[in-house]
């Protein structure tokens, strides 16, 4: 739970700093767009079932356009970056220590970096070791979804030595890099992502081309 807070502050930080209109890896989405979507997710959670029905999709869009076209100027952004960095509200399930880092660890790290690295120069951030860990643990404990569209086994593999096996198949590909850098490979950034993959070409082609993510 040490790393939520903290992580929350720096990606309120790194919102305001890039400004309403940046680029972001979230496809179709500026700055204004994402901290919408992180503000509504916590505050009109129903709202999060569009990002796995797809029936629903349609609503959940309309409403962080609606709410990202309402914060066009400047204050109006930071006023909801403030909003968001405030928390969730006192009766959200987000208020419980457990769910909050299991929702929101990983997620604020993704999209933190999906400001960062939406720009043509950037460098991974230099994180705490036991930071790397806590990523590591909740990484691995979702790997099996993010990679279930891939044709081939996959082994995580950190510089460090510690692995795990995300999938299980005749042929597997290694995917090596620090937790960071496979969490962002895991969430689709590929191209992004700092990773080096260890197998026979045909197999690290299909996982290239492999649909993975939420």
């Amino acid at each position: 739970m040490r790393y939520v807070i903290p992580s929350r502050e720096v990606l309120a930080e790194t919102l305001l700093a890039a400004g309403p209109d940046a680029a972001t890896l979230c496809e179709g989405w500026t700055t204004r767009e994402l901290a919408a979507h992180l503000y509504l997710r916590e505050h009109r959670p129903a709202l999060g079932v569009g990002m796995v029905v797809k029936k629903l999709a349609a609503v959940t869009e309309r409403a962080t356009f609606e709410t990202a076209e309402r914060a066009g100027s400047p204050a109006g952004y930071t006023a909801l970056v403030k909003r968001f960095v405030a928390g969730p509200p006192a009766l959200s399930p987000m208020r419980i220590p457990m769910v909050d880092r299991s929702a929101n660890l990983i997620e604020y790290f993704v999209h933190t970096e999906d400001i960062r690295r939406a720009t043509s120069r950037w460098a991974p951030r230099a994180l705490d070791d036991e930071y790397a860990d806590a990523l590591w643990d909740d990484l691995i404990k979702r790997a099996a979804i993010m990679y279930r569209g891939a044709d081939v086994g996959i082994v995580l593999v950190r510089p460090n030595g510690p692995r795990h096996v995300a999938k299980r198949a005749p042929v597997s590909v290694a995917i090596v890099g620090e937790p960071g850098e496979l969490i962002m490979h895991a969430h689709g950034r590929r191209a992004q992502a700092l990773v080096t993959f260890e197998g026979q070409p045909d197999a690290v082609a299909l996982l290239e081309s492999a649909d993975i993510g939420l």
